[in-house]
C-alpha cells in the first residue's frame, strides 16, 4: 500500500498550488483520507479530509473558503486545490489514511513541501 504526495512548490502570497496524493495497493472504501500539514516549528495539524466511501469532505477552519479537496476515483487520486495562499500555509503537506471512526492512521504518504513567500 502506498500514498504518494506530489505537487508542492514555492509561490508568493496570493498564489495557488494543487498537490495530489495517489493511493495504491488496496481499496480505500471505509477509509477517511486526510491532508495534514506541519509548518516549521509547529505541530502537525489537520487540513482537510474526505470520506472515500461517500465523498463527504471536511475542512479545518483555517483553510475553509481557500482550499478545496477533491478526488478522481478512476485514478485513485485526491487533490488539494490551494488558493489565496498565505505565508502561514508554508508546511510539509502529507496525505494519510485512517479507518472510519478511527483517529489512528494506517497509511502515510511522504509529504510534499509548500512554501509561500511574502
Amino acid at each position: 500500500v502506498q500514498l504518494q504526495a506530489s505537487g508542492g512548490g514555492s509561490v508568493q502570497t496570493g498564489g495557488y498550488l494543487r498537490p495530489s496524493c495517489l493511493a495504491s495497493g488496496r481499496s480505500f472504501s471505509g477509509y477517511i483520507m486526510d491532508w495534514l500539514r506541519q509548518g516549521p516549528g509547529k505541530e502537525r495539524e489537520f487540513v482537510a479530509a474526505i470520506n472515500w466511501s461517500d465523498g463527504s469532505i471536511y475542512y479545518a477552519d483555517s483553510v475553509k473558503g481557500r482550499f478545496t479537496m477533491s478526488r478522481d476515483n478512476a485514478k485513485n487520486t485526491m487533490y488539494l486545490q490551494m488558493n489565496s495562499l498565505k505565508p502561514e500555509d508554508t508546511a510539509l503537506y502529507s496525505c494519510a489514511a485512517r479507518q472510519l471512526r478511527s483517529t489512528a492512521y494506517d497509511y502515510w504518504g511522504q509529504g510534499t513541501l509548500v512554501t509561500v513567500s511574502s
